[in-house]
């Protein structure tokens, strides 16, 4: 497989003062649905933040990933996804993955729904989704933005497989969002993804469209 390897961070974790990393969590302000609809409607995607000690955990846990398995990439493909990369993958390039269609969520098998494990800070009614992709999205190369045939798909896609199933529901359709960072505001560069939020969504909906993978990357590999 080939693997994206880059340099590591140091992160003294005994400097942590995390009495105070909790009062900062206190008065740090949740997004609000309205407020994430009014953000991704903007396109001011550069707001959107991790509460104080989660920014810290974050920082730790890639420092320790780093260590294992070369870089967050390397491990979201082997312990998350389950995907093998082609051995021309490079960490300037991301990793290059077979896939059966090269339309985008064209075909089940080259994407996979999963629970963000590093949210944003929203309210607790907002459930944060990823779907990761084995095809590339086209994007504007001077902007780093999405193209407007790009655009066009990935709505199509989220209306198909989240809006119709909550409708079907008996939900309404003011329930789902979904942005794409900007390149240059990507934590996990390289490896396609689409973030998905849903207000309100049952349970059993969440599990059905993450089909049982496992709830957080933040626990040890079990390959």
């Amino acid at each position: 497989m080939g693997e994206i390897v880059n340099g590591s961070t140091s992160f003294d974790k005994e400097a942590i003062d995390w009495e105070a990393l909790a009062h900062a969590d206190q008065a740090f302000h949740e997004l609000t649905w309205a407020e994430l609809k009014k953000v991704i409607a903007d396109n001011d995607l550069a707001s959107l933040e991790r509460r104080p000690s989660e920014i810290v955990r974050y920082k730790l846990w890639t420092s320790q990933i780093r260590t294992a398995y070369g870089s967050i990439t390397n491990f979201i493909c082997q312990c998350r996804l389950g995907w093998q990369s082609s051995e021309f993958s490079s960490f300037e390039q991301g990793p290059i993955f077979a896939y059966n269609d090269s339309t985008p969520f064209a075909d089940p098998e080259d994407y996979k729904i999963l629970i963000n494990d590093w949210p944003y800070a929203f309210t607790p009614d907002v459930t944060h989704l990823v779907v990761w992709l084995k095809t590339p999205v086209p994007i504007d190369p001077h902007t780093g933005d999405l193209t407007e045939s790009s655009r066009s798909l990935i709505n199509a896609f989220i209306t198909k497989t989240f809006t119709q199933r909550l409708l079907k529901q008996g939900l309404d359709q003011d329930r789902v969002q979904w942005f794409k960072n900007w390149a240059q505001l990507q934590s996990v560069k390289g490896l396609e993804h689409v973030h998905v939020l849903v207000r309100d969504a049952p349970r059993e909906l969440i599990a059905e469209w993450v089909s049982g993978q496992p709830d957080s990357i933040r626990a040890p590999c079990q390959s």
